[in-house]
């Protein structure tokens, strides 16, 4: 799971990550509220998920900025279209990584101080 999430690896942990929640996984909420304990788990150094996040940030800079590789007025459909897998790529690596973290989490809290994890 160390490897970086590439796009049809993305889009499967989107429909993934929505299935589980409707079968009573982790909620979009949790995943939304670990963002934050990950982000900062991250700069301590205590998570592997630097260069994921990064990815995240600049799929989100992409998503948000003005400039474009296919801009949206003169090749109408195709020009939105960028836009909509960056999207979709971005909520499935979201989903994905919070799940990844969540995992990580719970395997963190379920060692006992002083003892070594199998």
């Amino acid at each position: 799971m160390g490897k970086t999430l590439n796009r049809s690896g993305a889009f499967t942990a989107l429909a993934r990550a929505l299935a589980a929640g409707a079968r009573g996984g982790p909620s979009l909420g949790v995943r939304l509220a670990a963002l934050p304990r990950m982000i900062r788990a991250t700069a301590r150094g205590e998570y592997d998920g630097g260069l994921r996040l990064a990815l995240m940030a600049g799929a989100t800079a992409y998503i948000v900025s003005p400039i474009d590789l296919l801009p949206e007025i003169p090749l109408a459909i195709f020009g939105l279209a960028d836009d909509a897998v960056m999207v979709t790529w971005l909520a499935g690596s979201v989903l994905a990584e919070t799940d990844r973290f969540l995992e990580w989490e719970a395997r963190r809290r379920s060692v006992i101080p002083g003892h070594v994890a199998p």
